[in-house]
């Protein structure tokens, strides 16, 4: 196992277990050396104006994260406002979709919004989003489901280039979002104000995740992984745009917003987080049952239990995880949930495809369906390639009133000439895609990966 480093700041608990230790959290203290230099309102900053973050896990070793903090939504150490050119305002918030797999209503939305670009170079911005897209997608079961994604740039255009504490807590810079290294006196944690992404983010057509890119080659970021009650989106996770680790500090991160997972990291030697006595976590991956009693019960992780998993091993029920170190169990030892560079384990897989469907359809209508089709009309239909290595592509399927027309099978388009109509009634012709990825064994997640769209047709 690797080692496991303590919390550089009062750790916080996903909901389950917070609220069986709501106590206990409070009373843990910081583990590390904070900076004195830090943002001078955070001390100040009320409680119902912060915001719960994950910290990253330090540069220099493989722990995904190391804690979390609540620091202040709308931001750190600011400088003074320099007015933008007329011709800066004109660049400021165009949006750009960058990949573009469809309607936003049938695709899962990701705005990307870069901070501390000046207007020269938004060109550079550009060039970031679409290399940290890149190394997004090279992990599964992003690389399969790629094509389930648009993708929106938005330029913020900055006054001053690079971000406020880079190098150190001394710089500080005019940008257009307020990121700063050093949130909470903690070097690697990269805040945002919040309120400023919003009005970005709000600039996109929709918006299921969001992701702010630091002009910055230092290590950092940070997970805001609460969604969004007024824009919609899963949570925010922030990046530096010119560090080979950050691109996995922002998958790990969607981990939580888009998969619901919970950290599979601990803490050893942190009061209270020596042993869970709580009820049984939310999160899928997290559970208090042994892998005897979870087989048993047939519940959280069961179906995969003696499985390779790609993150290395076998799943089972290994001891430690949630941020304690007994009694809580994780699906793997060593998946991207607890160590940046690894994949996703079996268990975390599917429930980053369930988070998919939560927000993307398989099938999307070409052809209005508002409409009665004649026989000149064609009914067409996008369904998305998926880029696995294995070739599996989903199961696309006809039906004319409730009956398959199984010469039709796999054809994303039919004529409704080729219907053979003969009679003057009004018929239903429909299409269902279905997803039938082994890498789904629920259920109730199987029947989210299949959509159907249907039109009236007649001679």
């Amino acid at each position: 196992m690797n080692p496991v480093r303590r919390p550089v700041g009062r750790p916080a608990l996903r909901p389950a277990t917070r609220s069986a230790l709501r106590g206990a959290v409070a009373a843990i203290c910081a583990t590390a050396a904070l900076v004195a230099a830090g943002p001078a309102d955070a001390a100040d900053a009320p409680a119902k104006s912060r915001v719960e973050v994950e910290i990253p896990g330090p540069e220099h070793g493989g722990d995904a994260g190391s804690g979390h903090a609540r620091v202040p939504a709308a931001g750190g150490p600011a400088k003074a406002s320099g007015r933008l050119s007329a011709a800066e305002r004109a660049a400021d918030g165009e949006v750009t979709k960058m990949i573009d797999n469809g309607s936003t209503a049938d695709r899962l939305d990701v705005v990307v919004i870069g901070d501390g670009y000046t207007a020269a170079e938004l060109a550079k911005f550009h060039t970031d989003a679409e290399q940290k897209w890149a190394e997004v997608t090279a992990v599964e079961p992003y690389t399969t489901y790629r094509n389930l994604f648009n993708v929106w740039t938005v330029d913020a255009v900055s006054h001053d280039s690079g971000v406020s504490g880079d190098p150190d807590p001394a710089a500080v810079r005019d940008t257009a979002l307020g990121s700063y290294f050093w949130c909470d006196g903690i070097e690697r944690l990269l805040c945002i104000d919040q309120p400023k992404v919003d009005a970005y983010v709000a600039k996109a057509p929709a918006a299921d995740l969001v992701i702010v890119l630091a002009n910055s080659a230092k290590y950092g970021g940070a997970g805001y992984n609460e969604p969004s009650a007024t824009l919609g989106y899963e949570g925010i996770s922030t990046a530096s745009a010119g560090h080979a680790k950050s691109g996995q500090v922002a998958i790990h991160e969607t981990g939580h917003s888009l998969g619901k997972l919970a950290d599979e990291y601990f803490y050893p030697g942190v009061p209270e987080y020596e042993k869970y006595t709580g009820p049984e976590p939310a999160e899928s991956n997290s559970s208090a049952l042994s892998a005897a009693r979870m087989a048993a019960r047939r519940t959280k992780w069961y179906r995969w239990l003696g499985e390779e998993s790609p993150d290395g091993g076998t799943v089972g029920a290994y001891e430690g995880g949630n941020y304690f170190v007994t009694g809580l169990y994780r699906p793997t030892d060593n998946s991207l949930m607890r160590v940046l560079g690894k994949p996703f384990n079996l268990p975390g897989v599917e429930s980053m495809i369930a988070g998919f469907y939560q927000h993307a359809r398989i099938a999307s209508p070409i052809t209005p369906t508002d409409r009665t089709l004649r026989l000149r009309h064609t009914a067409k239909v996008s369904v998305p390639k998926l880029a696995g290595a294995d070739g599996r592509q989903p199961l696309v399927r006809w039906y004319l009133d409730g009956r398959e027309l199984r010469r039709f099978e796999g054809r994303t388009e039919v004529r409704v000439a080729e219907l053979w109509l003969f009679d003057l009634r009004t018929h239903r012709l429909s299409v269902t895609a279905e997803d039938r990825t082994p890498s789904v064994r629920d259920p109730k997640v199987i029947r989210t990966l299949r959509s159907t769209v249907e039109w009236n047709v007649r001679l």
